[in-house]
């Protein structure tokens, strides 16, 4: 363990003062009171001195001692114990197995001559239980043997409140409210001098070494253990600190917290309370006193005084700090609570581990130092600080004072080792970027994003963009130049947009498209581009741009106009104007029309056309003769049909007009049939064309959402084509038994009975003929299963109005109408199924049921 500067010994009675000429003269005990200092010697005599402290400019303390005057007491044997009782001015000496009071400035015993006898040892009660306070509490190791008594000492006279035997010889006690500690011949015991219980603590051999029994503080002692430990015991028994390791020839010892002091017959050891190590060791020969009190710990020989001062704790911490035992440093830093105001503590600790955050910083324990930083809540500026240029040149930052750490920059603390750099501004980064959204950053954000965005372009880091499409305080011009330096263009647009600069984020970025500027952030920048003018609310901005993203790509430029949001400003992008633009673009021109028919579903006839002459100028350009049956349908040709027949709102005969000889059947077949030409339309598909199938299909779908006669009018019409005799009778009449079995209940059968041929056979027509009867069949049984319903109807009816009819109804001229609340005067009346009575001309003149009674609507 390194040695730690807790306290320096300080002289403070010479011997000189103390003996004068008497050489065989020596020191037996001490007791400090304030100022007052009273030595007590093996001639019977009482010292008192006055002590001065004085600190000087180095910082140290030197004590100076004041004789006042010395007293014997008129025995012949050394004075043994010295206990000063300052609320009664008394001051308490053993001598002889005798305690006498005497007083503290005159050292004259009191008048009454009141004395303790008997007593080998005693201890006064800090935690006294009496209440009086104008008493002392004194606890005596009796002359009589295996005896422990209590006495309440008073300015002029003594009192004896208890007398405890123990299980052994007690050889030395400390006491604590109603708690005796007490080393006995072969152990260590608490004894409730109140209750007489016990509790036995560990044992030891008083004959093999000198007992040490002290109190430490409420209801805890520290006491001399086998094996060179130095013990903590509560009044229950218990130990709540790990022991502290000290000599086996330990004399005596002292807590100035948070240190423990020991003393040997070479050595003063000073052993910490909070890790139980060994922190400094004075050279000390020749002592046998060690004593606390109240904070000033005095250590004597037989010759002399001195004083051990401790160090500021701060000092101490920063010593610690500088030899970079950091761990030792937060350790006494913490148990430095009890001793300083809580405000300044607080302080005081944000500071230490803000300094022991950097020195593991320094040497690269990052997650250490992280820790750190963030319990200290460190101004994370600091930090940003050891790397030049990272903070904003408008920052206000100036560094701690006193400085947190001795280091210029990152250079200077990795001694120029760029790979420690790169690690320190990795973690850095990982540091800004945790912070940043927390109460650490209050107040300085503008300089932990700025200083971030540099870090992050310098390291080329992925999270550059993130940090800029979200919200952040990257302060514009500072970030700007750090991009621009670093090449980082497409993130510099993004800064750019951040702060609604969006008309030099788009140029720049089609500067980097053009290759005016490189950037390969991007593969996909003129689709982004594209992609941000399309949500774009700059109208301006998106038609200056325009013309460049469709000269670029048509097909993804005119992605600009139709995955526009349809918003308040689709005023500005009507598409009268767009179509206008889009004249010089005829791929982007179709795309933006199949987007107002097919997508918004605009019913406007010029849109509708206009796609459908596109297509089919399309399709011309791409198919110049004829397309007969098994030729491959194009795309371009697949939608106009779909066009043709999805949409009515086309001008049909110019697209007639110009389909014509142009070797489209089908199209010509669609067009036909929106001018309910049926049997033209149907001889181009079934003559011209040969397609049975096309045939079938443009029935239904021309008789789609029509009445069945409307249906079966085509159907004939099909079938008709396909009876006429020519050059393909055999395959029309394949077509034709297709055609019936597949779609027999489109037909009227007997109708198409009549148009067969006789030579063909039942065998041939059994489908059609079985969907035929079974479809009669059906529509006769429900056209009896109706009959039979509208007859139990009936039925229902006239069994209510038998009902009706043979009840009796009183009617006189007392009786009202319903409606209109006038008497009867005539015998004729409506009788309603509630039994309710109006006039005849009231019923007629009403369709709505009274209100009260309310009658039913049958009569």
């Amino acid at each position: 363990m390194m040695n730690t500067k807790a306290f320096t010994l300080v002289p403070a009675v010479e011997r000189e003062l103390l003996q004068g000429d008497k050489e065989r003269v020596s020191l037996e005990c001490v007791e400090c009171c304030g100022r007052n200092l009273y030595l007590g010697t093996s001639d019977c005599f009482v010292h008192h001195f006055l002590l001065e402290e004085k600190v000087l400019p180095a910082g140290t303390a030197t004590f100076t001692a004041t004789k006042q005057l010395h007293r014997h007491l008129g025995f012949k044997k050394p004075v043994n114990e010295l206990r000063a009782a300052s609320a009664l001015s008394r001051l308490l000496v053993l001598c002889d197995s005798s305690i006498t009071l005497v007083h503290m400035l005159s050292l004259e015993p009191v008048p009454s001559g009141a004395r303790i006898k008997g007593a080998t040892a005693f201890a006064l009660n800090e935690n006294p239980v009496s209440g009086d306070p104008f008493c002392v509490e004194v606890c005596i190791i009796s002359v009589k043997r295996r005896t422990i008594q209590v006495f309440l000492v008073y300015e002029d006279r003594v009192q004896i409140v208890r007398e405890v035997s123990t299980p052994e010889q007690p050889l030395a006690v400390a006491v604590d409210g109603h708690f005796l500690c007490l080393a006995l011949t072969t152990q260590y015991i608490i004894l409730n001098y109140s209750t007489g219980a016990a509790q036995d603590l560990f044992p030891y051999c008083g004959e093999e070494r000198r007992p040490i029994v002290k109190r430490i503080g409420r209801q805890e002692f520290l006491l001399a253990g086998p094996g060179g430990l130095g013990m903590f015991a509560t009044v229950a028994g218990i130990s709540q600190r790990a022991p502290v390791h000290w000599s086996e020839n330990v004399i005596g010892a002292a807590v100035c917290f948070p240190y423990v002091i020991a003393l040997d017959d070479e050595f003063i050891t000073v052993h910490s309370m909070l890790d139980q190590q060994q922190k400094q060791t004075l050279p000390f020969k020749e002592g046998h006193i060690l004593q606390d009190f109240e904070g000033r710990v005095i250590v004597a020989t037989s010759k002399g005084v001195y004083i051990l001062v401790p160090l500021p704790l701060e000092k101490q911490i920063q010593d610690l700090l500088a030899s970079r035992r950091v761990e030792e440093a937060l350790v006494l830093a913490k148990g430095a609570r009890r001793n300083i105001p809580k405000e300044k503590f607080q302080v005081m600790y944000r500071r230490v581990l803000q300094q022991a955050g950097f020195i593991q910083f320094a040497q690269l324990q990052f997650l250490e130092a992280k820790e750190l930083f963030r319990s200290g809540q460190l101004d994370v500026r600091e930090l940003i600080s050891l790397c030049p240029f990272l903070l904003p040149a408008s920052s206000s930052f100036t560094r701690s004072h006193p400085p947190l750490h001795e280091f210029a920059d990152l250079s200077q603390l990795t001694q120029g080792d760029q790979e420690k750099v790169a690690k320190c501004k990795r973690f850095l980064m990982s540091y800004l970027n945790e912070v940043r959204s927390t109460e650490v950053a209050n107040g300085c954000r503008e300089d932990i994003d700025t200083a971030l965005l540099k870090l992050y372009a310098e390291a080329n880091h992925e999270s550059l963009l993130d940090l800029l499409v979200t919200e952040n305080f990257c302060l514009l011009p500072d970030s700007a130049a750090w991009l621009e330096k670093h090449k980082k263009y497409f993130a510099l647009g993004l800064l750019y947009h951040y702060n609604h600069l969006d008309a030099a984020a788009v140029q720049l970025w089609v500067n980097i498209v053009n290759g005016d500027v490189h950037d390969a952030t991007r593969s996909d920048l003129y689709e982004y581009i594209v992609d941000f003018l399309t949500y774009s609310l700059d109208p301006e901005l998106v038609w200056k741009y325009a013309d460049w993203a469709l000269q670029k790509s048509q097909e993804v430029g005119v992605q600009v106009f139709t995955k526009r949001p349809l918003d308040s400003q689709q005023s500005s992008f009507n598409p009268a104007d767009v179509i206008a633009c889009l004249k010089k673009y005829p791929q982007a021109l179709v795309k933006y029309l199949e987007h107002l028919v097919m997508d918004r579903r605009l019913q406007k006839e010029e849109y509708h056309t206009h796609l459908a002459v596109l297509y089919l100028d399309e399709v011309l350009q791409q198919k110049p003769g004829a397309t007969g049956q098994g030729t491959e349908v194009t795309e371009m040709q697949a939608k106009l049909r779909h066009l043709l027949q999805k949409s009515d709102l086309y001008r049909v005969h110019i697209l007639l007009d110009r389909i014509r000889g142009a070797g489209l059947p089908m199209e010509r077949a669609i067009l036909h049939g929106r001018l309910e030409q049926h049997e033209e339309a149907l001889r181009i598909l079934v003559h011209e064309l040969g397609d049975f199938a096309a045939a079938e299909d443009y029935c239904l779908w021309r008789s789609e959402d029509r009445d069945p006669p409307y249906r079966r009018r085509l159907f004939h019409l099909l079938l008709g084509l396909c009876l006429r005799p020519g050059p393909s009778a055999h395959e029309l009449a394949v077509a034709a038994v297709d055609l019936l079995n597949r779609h027999a209940t489109e037909f009227d059968a007997a109708q198409v009975l009549q148009l067969l041929p006789g030579t063909w056979s039942v065998q041939l027509l059994r489908p059609f003929l079985m969907g035929a009867v079974r479809d009669s069949v059906h529509a006769r049984r429900s056209a009896q299963v109706a009959v039979g319903l509208a007859r139990s109807e009936n039925l229902i009816y006239k069994y209510d109005k038998m009902k009706l009819k043979g009840s009796f109804v009183r009617l006189s001229d007392k009786k009202l109408c319903q409606m209109c609340q006038n008497p009867f005067c005539e015998p004729t009346f409506v009788r309603y199924p509630n039994g309710g009575l109006v006039h005849t001309h009231c019923a007629a003149g009403r369709h709505t049921n009274p209100s009260s009674p309310s009658p039913g609507t049958r009569t």
